[in-house]
């Protein structure tokens, strides 16, 4: 049974994480799972360069097993990619999603509907017993709105109308599998999954 830690300790996304990475004989654990405490300072100015400082912090306290990090967030074209990789902490270390979500509606608050373009990114890096690297990148395109709508997901989603949906509803309004079928992080795991299948299977 091959072990992958997931530098993560949120149940729901290790969850989908195996749902998307199926191959036989791998088990994923979370880093609590694991007994591993690890919270490393995210200095990189890239979502790749987060997610392996992440992955390698949790590749050290495990011994060297098989690890897979994400770091995600999101950009707005108009505030030149911003909040970017501060998209968690954007209104300030201890933000909540209503303090970023606030934030970034004051600072569009001049801004046209047409200009308010803006992506999710999602990069993932596993890294495997022996070193070696894959990274994956996902995105999923879509507008900001004025104010939030739906109840469901977390973070900035109740003000993203991705364009996959033509402008009917945000990620806060879809429900799960829907989300995850469009998802930048499903569309991540979907890259990585396709990379990992040319040396595991």
């Amino acid at each position: 049974m091959k072990t992958v830690v997931i530098a993560t300790n949120n149940a729901h996304k290790a969850s989908e994480i195996a749902a998307a990475l199926p191959f036989e004989s791998w088990e994923f654990k979370t880093l609590g799972e694991m007994g591993i405490a690890s919270d490393p300072d995210e200095t990189e100015t890239t979502f790749e360069g987060n997610a392996r400082i992440k992955a390698l912090a949790a590749r050290a306290a495990s011994g060297g097993v098989a690890v897979l990090a994400d770091d995600s967030g999101l950009e707005v074209d108009a505030l030149g990619g911003a909040p970017g990789v501060f998209s968690a902490r954007y209104a300030g270390e201890h933000a909540s999603d209503k303090d970023n979500n606030d934030k970034l509606l004051a600072e569009l608050a001049e801004v046209s509907d047409e200009k308010r373009t803006a992506r999710f990114v999602c990069t993932l890096v596993f890294i495997d017993e022996d070193g070696s690297e894959h990274v994956a990148r996902g995105t999923v395109e879509g507008r900001i709105g004025r104010t939030p709508r739906g109840d469901g997901g977390f973070g900035y989603d109740p003000l993203f109308w991705p364009d996959v949906f033509d402008g009917k509803k945000t990620l806060a309004e879809v429900p799960q599998n829907e989300k995850t079928a469009v998802s930048h992080r499903g569309n991540a795991l979907r890259d990585l999954r396709s990379r990992l299948e040319t040396v595991y299977r």
